[in-house]
């Protein structure tokens, strides 16, 4: 409670103001849109006007909704009304007009701040940032909030005005986006002498580094609903004297949340400086302060400096980061990807951050998951991981840590072709079964054969696969997968990159049923041979794919036929991003000119179009014309003809056929999971067969274009170094 003698005797509505904002709509993209911290802000607005009988003259509202302002409830009080016609949207120059001349020149004893929307906290300095509405990538307009209230504490405001200010903040306290696209830059309002006597209240929704939580459905930021629960009908002189007890209720009300399992991790709520500038709630609540998790000792890093040098990012990198959020019972940062591009910079990230509330550090279920991981291919260096985690945890006397889930590697049948070096008719083909082994299982010992032979033989492969997988006594064969085949991957030519293999027809049921191979599995085409030129690149780009966790807002392309020309290939080889691109080209023409572009900027992963319908396999052995689309002509004499020739109908947009929407209900590239890319390219084939199955007759049965995808999916991590099969 606030000793009485600390409010100046004057305090009440009329010698109150605020500034209250609540920002759901970025200009800097659709992916930071909120529901919900517009309505707060007229929430606390509604209290400011009603119960506290602050004069709406006094209140600054800054609002930037989704909707239109005019759908929001501006009914709950009469003051609230008046601030209809009053408010501005939520700009940095809106804002800094408020903060920084407009309420400085009034004469009061209470300033509020009151602020829903994201927040992050820069990296540098650990300041509060609020971004604007009118955030861009190239510059994220902000709120430096901890620099406002330092200026707000010097003589910039007059002695005798504001002795009180309180900022109560329902926003995220995350880390700031590492990406060098979000720059933030930086703000420093500066500041005057500092005023002896100002006292300043902050009460933050979450500590530093975890999330607010949003319930977007009832439009509610939690921090907000309960704090108006406590501050009820209090009158202002009521709110200042019960503030430090309002947010301990809030607090209290957290931690039942967090133990009936419907909260976040503890402390949800935290006072970071009460009237008196100490920090108190996490002390007084409990008694003792909440656990912090142990940092790592001098003899845990020089361990890990032995065992990181000179190692890159494993595959599996960014599970164990996520996975050692969940080991410790934490929640994981709302940004996607690795914080770092070593090993050492993600356990340092990891080491900064807090712990469970067993004292777990981050690193060491990290650390633990890439001994598991490891095993496989190295097992000395696993084997000495896994040392490093037993001597970290007995010398700094740790709680028991579970073991990492195991790898769901799937299993994968890979198919390759090679064309006859005399010219012959058919091909040169092998096949192997890949999991957590490599078994050759079939070859055409040197002579070329046709397509349809291939195919008989990839059934046949397929079938005895299933029957050890389906062996009711255990007893498979002899170093054969346990499961069955997920995963086709054709090894082929760049000339058959566009032939129809996922439309091979394979057994299915009774009565000689069969159903296309792509419906069936997960089919996809490769052609390592066309990357030995670019082979860094190829790498670069996977393994940046993977320490994102396959999703990231430049991780997919979209190419149209517009941006098809001589510098795409090298325009796509420039950086990390993109690991994928979807070839765009209605007209097919292009589509040829958009694969060579793929492969020679080392691209892993590609979507397009095949051309026209399915192509019988009875015109293709030998018949290399038969695979391809008409010549561009606007090719070069001489340059083989492209896969994909031109079709008659406009065909769905990729981008939309394959990636799910975002909140403005466009397809959201960023949200594309393009390591999930074979499973999404199954379903979208099967979503086409069903329509098609159900379809009227006489009707067009399938969206143009929805069952002809072709998926390049080139993993470096999983190509093997063969002998030419001539």
């Amino acid at each position: 409670m606030t000793p009485l003698d600390f409010l100046p005797p004057t305090l009440g509505p009329r010698r109150t103001f605020a500034l209250v904002a609540g920002v759901e709509s970025y200009a800097v993209s659709h992916r930071w849109n909120l529901h919900g911290p517009a309505r707060d802000a007229l929430r606390f607005a509604r209290w400011l006007t009603g119960p506290a009988m602050v004069p709406p003259g006094h209140v600054r509202l800054l609002l930037s909704p989704l909707d239109d302002p005019d759908t929001l409830d501006w009914s709950a009080s009469p003051g609230l009304e008046a601030l209809r016609t009053t408010h501005r949207p939520a700009t940095e120059e809106n804002v800094k007009a408020v903060l920084l001349d407009e309420l400085p020149a009034c004469d009061g004893d209470l300033l509020w701040i009151f602020w829903a929307g994201h927040g992050y906290i820069e990296p540098r300095g650990g300041e509060l940032m609020l971004p604007c509405a009118d955030a861009s990538p190239g510059q994220i307009r902000h709120l430096n909030l901890d620099s406002a209230l330092r200026w707000w504490r010097t003589d910039l405001v007059k002695h005798r005005r504001f002795p009180l200010q309180a900022a109560l903040v329902d926003a995220c306290r995350v880390d700031a986006p590492r990406d060098a696209r979000w720059n933030f830059g930086t703000n420093d309002y500066g500041g005057g002498a500092t005023v002896p006597g100002r006292k300043q209240f902050r009460l933050f929704a979450s500590r530093e580094g975890e999330a607010a939580q949003n319930d977007a459905e009832r439009g509610a930021g939690r921090f907000t609903e309960a704090l108006l629960d406590e501050l009820g009908e209090n009158s202002v002189r009521e709110a200042v004297v019960g503030l430090a007890d309002t947010a301990r209720s809030v607090h209290r009300t957290f931690r039942e949340l967090r133990e009936r399992g419907e909260g976040w991790q503890l402390p949800q709520f935290v006072v970071d400086r009460d009237w008196d500038a100490c920090s108190f709630l996490d002390d007084d609540l409990t008694g003792a302060a909440l656990p912090r998790a142990a940092r790592l000792d001098q003899a845990a890093w020089d361990g890990l400096g032995d065992l990181f040098e000179g190692r890159e990012l494993p595959r599996c990198a960014y599970e164990a980061y996520t996975w050692a959020f969940r080991a410790t019972g934490c929640a994981a940062p709302l940004q996607g990807g690795l914080p770092g591009e070593s090993l050492l910079e993600v356990v340092q990230d990891l080491d900064e951050r807090h712990g469970g509330p067993g004292g777990m550090p981050l690193a060491v279920p990290f650390v633990r998951f890439l001994g598991e991981r490891a095993a496989a291919a190295d097992e000395r260096w696993a084997a000495r991981l896994r040392d490093w985690v037993r001597e970290t945890r007995e010398r700094l006397a740790l709680p028991p840590l579970r073991p990492p889930p195991p790898s769901q590697r799937r299993t994968a049948l890979h198919v390759r072709l090679e064309s006859p070096p005399g010219g012959e008719d058919g091909f040169l083909a092998r096949m192997w079964l890949r999991r957590d082994a490599t078994e050759h299982i079939w070859e055409s010992e040197g002579e070329p054969v046709r397509l349809d032979a291939i195919r008989a033989e990839l059934v046949r492969q397929l079938g005895s696969v299933g029957r050890a997988a389906g062996d009711s006594s255990g007893h498979a064969e002899a170093g054969r997968p346990s499961g069955g085949v997920e995963l086709i991957e054709f090894h082929v030519p760049y000339e058959l990159l566009d032939l129809d293999f996922d439309q091979w027809p394979v057994p299915r049921g009774p009565q000689g049923r069969t159903r296309a191979l792509g419906l069936v599995y997960q089919v996809v085409v490769r052609c390592p041979q066309e990357r030995e030129d670019t082979a860094a690149e190829w790498r670069d780009k996977w393994r940046w794919l993977w320490s994102q966790g396959g999703r990231h807002a430049d991780a997919v392309r979209v190419v149209t036929d517009a941006d098809v020309d001589d510098g795409l290939g090298m325009e796509l080889g420039a950086g990390r991003a993109p690991a994928c691109v979807l070839a765009q080209t209605p007209a097919g023409a292009r589509t040829g000119a958009a694969v060579e572009a793929v492969l020679e900027g080392g691209v892993p992963v590609a979507v397009w179009r095949r051309a026209g319908g399915r192509r019988e396999d009875a015109a293709a052995p030998g018949a290399q014309a038969g695979r391809l689309g008409p010549r561009d002509p606007r090719d070069p004499p001489g340059r083989p003809a492209r896969p994909g020739g031109r079709g008659s109908a406009v065909p769905p947009d990729l981008l939309a056929l394959l990636a799910p929407a975002g909140e403005d209900g466009r397809p959201d590239p960023g949200a594309l999971d393009v390591l999930a890319l074979p499973e999404r390219v199954r379903e979208v084939r099967r979503a086409a067969a069903l329509a098609a199955a159900g379809a009227p007759p006489g009707e067009g049965q399938r969206a143009p274009g929805e069952d002809r995808l072709v998926l390049l999916w080139d993993d470096p991590d999983d190509t093997l170094t063969l002998r030419s099969l001539a």
